[in-house]
């Protein structure tokens, strides 16, 4: 931990009630290993208090039914405007509530209560490493069954997870709700891919958060629904950083259908 006063990096949790494709997303209920249910927006609570190097965690929302639930559960809360269109501009306005400016804003976008705590070390240590790199976000090369689950998704229309296209220095070319990049081949279950699954996962510099508030949407950002692709169409790279998945499914909480998904990998884990 730091010094009393100095946060020199925090994990802010964005949530918002009125999703299009799934509204109320946050305060769906996940049943745990032990037969018991907890809100989503309290189980990526939990993911993210597991993280080790953070100074603070914060929920992050302009919704009272997601504070009310975050302060039941303990968690620290800023209440941010309506005003918001993504989780990025909430950590942006967020930002600037904190007593003290952080060197590393870390978003744990609330739909992803299985993102393991080194996804997120990882992150920040690629930001503690390099100082050239203001954005961050971690890839996970898919599986062939990962893959599968994917392509099923697309296949009946259903908007799952994003992939990403990575140039050799490791930034972000672009990402897409498409299964990029396209293949006919077939892989087998364990067999690793060329298809990156993006975790929804963002680390950041204050200054790149300022600068992103400054720009207009960008038209792929708008059309693929993506708020980091703004980033990209202004010329600031986006690190990709690799993740390890050491056995662990990874899945996000993108429409009704994925909670039995998600339910079945916490009692595999054995996660409460």
């Amino acid at each position: 931990m730091s010094e009393p006063g100095s946060q020199p990096c925090v994990i802010f949790i964005p949530a918002r009630y009125a999703s299009s494709r799934y509204p109320g997303k946050p305060l769906a209920e996940l049943t745990g290993a032990n037969g018991k249910a907890k809100t989503l927006i309290r189980r990526s609570w939990e993911a993210a208090m597991a993280v080790r190097g953070v100074d603070a965690v914060y929920v992050v929302t302009d919704d009272s039914r997601i504070g009310s639930a975050a302060c039941a559960f303990g968690a620290e809360v800023l209440m941010t405007s309506p005003d918001c269109r993504n989780g990025t501009e909430r950590c942006a306005e967020a930002v600037q509530m904190l007593a003290h400016t952080p060197r590393i804003v870390v978003n744990l976008q609330g739909d992803a209560p299985l993102t393991p705590a080194w996804y997120v070390e990882d992150l920040i240590a690629t930001m503690r490493d390099d100082p050239q790199v203001s954005v961050a976000t971690p890839v996970l090369r898919s599986s062939g069954a990962h893959l599968d689950k994917l392509r099923s998704d697309r296949g009946k229309g259903l908007v799952g997870g994003t992939t990403a296209l990575v140039d050799h220095a490791g930034n972000a070319i672009y990402f897409s709700k498409e299964v990029l990049p396209f293949t006919t081949r077939s892989y087998s279950a364990g067999e690793a891919t060329p298809v990156l699954h993006h975790v929804g996962v963002y680390a950041y510099t204050p200054a790149a958060l300022a600068r992103y508030m400054e720009l207009p949407p960008g038209t792929y950002e708008i059309l693929e629904g993506l708020e980091q692709l703004r980033f990209l169409e202004y010329g600031i790279p986006v690190r990709c950083v690799e993740v390890a998945a050491r056995g662990h499914e990874f899945w996000e909480l993108n429409n009704p259908s994925d909670i039995p998904i998600i339910e079945t990998i916490l009692r595999e884990r054995g996660i409460e």
